[in-house]
């Protein structure tokens, strides 16, 4: 249920996240809602294709599609009401979405016993690759590849988990507000990763 809940929290933020990001570009209702569905679930998805999961078990999560499509509609009909505090705590329920994504990733390549670096490609698309699939749809360059430190912590979890160092569910929890504060801290220190820019002249 604990694992649930969570869950639920980043469904809700990944799905507004993307209807923002479509109203900011401007897209119509149906744009709102597909790249709100497509960053909630876009992620899982894909996952499920890699590692061999049946892709119609996506189908299996009616509630959270519920919820995700309640949360889209009361950000495009309410934007002023239900917008007015997003920058306070948007971050925040998107940090335990990714935490809580990227463990559950990981969890279903290792009850596949897939190999370590399969785990860890399934924490990372889970936690990550909605977003991924919004910021190329929205045609922007995604956020996790060029500003923020945010897919590490997906790999931290992927590893963590396909090294077998956090098996127990006090240690799944342990792991997981570990995430969340390494994602809140990351954001609100403004911590980055280097990067390289090649001179306009080469």
């Amino acid at each position: 249920m604990t694992w649930e809940f969570l869950s639920i929290i980043g469904t809700i933020a990944f799905s507004i996240s993307g209807a923002i990001i479509a109203m900011e570009e401007e897209y119509d209702l149906l744009g709102v809602y597909i790249l709100g569905i497509v960053t909630a679930f876009g992620g899982g998805a894909i996952r499920n294709l890699l590692i061999g999961v049946p892709p119609s078990t996506l189908w299996d999560q009616g509630t959270f599609f519920t919820i995700a499509l309640i949360s889209i509609t009361i950000v495009f009909f309410f934007p002023n009401n239900s917008l007015k505090h997003w920058d306070k705590w948007g971050n925040f329920t998107d940090a335990i979405g990714l935490a809580a994504f990227a463990i559950q990733g990981a969890l279903y390549a290792i009850e596949l016993n897939l190999p370590v670096s399969a785990v860890i490609v399934a924490a990372v698309l889970t936690g990550c690759g909605g977003g991924i699939v919004r910021d190329v749809l929205a045609g922007r360059k995604p956020l996790v590849f060029r500003k923020e430190i945010y897919a590490v912590w997906a790999i931290v979890a992927g590893i963590i988990l396909g090294l077998e160092l956090a098996t127990d569910t006090w240690e799944l929890y342990a792991l997981f507000i570990i995430i969340t504060a390494l994602r809140v801290l990351s954001y609100t220190r403004n911590w980055e990763l280097p990067n390289k820019k090649l001179p306009q002249n080469m």
